[in-house]
């Protein structure tokens, strides 16, 4: 928080710690939601957290490998457009619905 106050942004920023892979519920609906670790598959959490017309991008597949980035658009409540954007390599998600710490 010293560093976010320093630059300017202490009032504007809030830092969250917790478990990614779960979203945050009491913010949502989100326009977009952005995974910045390998995940091996698309979290429910995340998905439902989206506002109809939102989009996740997020990195899924092997824990230490290429993961396919993958770009969720929610269409409607219960419906999801999924597309490709390419192969890319992030460190791995940790949590409930990421990857074990071990």
């Amino acid at each position: 928080m010293r560093i976010l106050k320093k630059t300017g942004y202490g009032e504007t920023v809030d830092v969250l710690i917790g478990d990614g892979t779960l979203g945050y519920d009491k913010g949502a609906p989100y326009d977009r939601i952005y995974g910045t670790a390998g995940s091996p598959y698309i979290p429910e959490s995340l998905k439902k957290q989206l506002k109809v017309g939102g989009r996740l991008i997020i990195p899924v597949g092997d824990k230490l490998g290429f993961q396919d980035l993958i770009c969720i658009v929610k269409e409607s409540e219960n419906e999801f457009r999924e597309k490709s954007l390419g192969e890319v390599v992030f460190v791995p998600m940790i949590g409930k619905h990421g990857w074990s710490e071990k």
